[in-house]
């Protein structure tokens, strides 16, 4: 009997453990270490099907219609509208090449968002529905030694911040990065994402396609917050039965 509600504690202590703020991440890496090359997405692309295998008529603001500085209006279809405040401006490169300094449109476009990175140079997307998935393109991130986060916020309070990886110093210069994320119960839904960097000397950041999501849009099914209960209600009772069988 011992055993088995030790059993049944540890079931509920991983599940409360996956249930708060333990997003379901999607990334790959594409090192290039080439500044004035662009690399082939083979892992970043992976990263970002497998990420998009999980969802369903979801948006993505590929920057293509967009020029200036912020604040800029984005537009994801069904999955609604948002606005980039703070640093940064769209940039061009031309198709198949980069600026010349390793920045460059993720996937073969001529347009993305670029920015400084540091501490007093955040940017942020706020957006118009409660959303359960966020998906974007790094390119040439962390060549400076730059590192970068994403605070989830909703209406105002932080749900979660979470470390973004970048492609070793070395290969970092031109590399592409993907990074997904799908919340994993209704707690983690977010309206508005930071994002904040840090820098070495003149590290900047380039990014593209953005791809949001609703939890209507999310193929798997989110726990609710009452599941936990049911299932370690469920577990008791079931040592409940078994003890009086014993």
């Amino acid at each position: 009997m011992s055993k088995l509600l030790s059993s049944i504690a540890c079931a509920a202590a991983l599940m409360a453990a996956g249930h708060a703020n333990a997003y379901l991440v999607f990334t790959g890496i594409d090192n290039n270490g080439n500044a004035g090359a662009q690399v082939a997405s083979t892992n970043s692309t992976a990263a970002e099907n497998s990420f998009k295998s999980n969802l369903t008529g979801v948006g993505t603001e590929n920057f293509e219609s967009r020029s200036g500085a912020a604040p800029l209006s984005l537009d994801f279809g069904a999955a609604g509208t948002a606005t980039l405040i703070g640093a940064g401006s769209v940039q061009t490169n031309g198709v198949g090449a980069t600026n010349g300094a390793g920045r460059y449109s993720v996937p073969g476009g001529s347009r993305y968002w670029e920015v400084s990175a540091g501490g007093n140079n955040p940017f942020q997307v706020d957006f118009s529905n409660a959303l359960a998935a966020f998906g974007f393109y790094g390119i040439d991130l962390g060549d400076f030694g730059g590192t970068l986060k994403l605070e989830l916020s909703n209406n105002g309070s932080v749900v979660s911040t979470l470390d973004v990886p970048t492609a070793a110093l070395s290969v970092a210069d031109g590399s592409i990065l993907y990074f997904g994320l799908i919340a994993e119960n209704a707690a983690e839904e977010f309206n508005s994402i930071r994002f904040l960097s840090t820098v070495g000397t003149g590290d900047i950041f380039a990014f593209d396609s953005f791809t949001i999501g609703t939890k209507e849009q999310v193929v798997r099914t989110l726990p609710e917050p009452t599941s936990l209960a049911l299932v370690a209600s469920t577990l008791l009772g079931l040592g409940l039965v078994r003890r009086r069988r014993s």
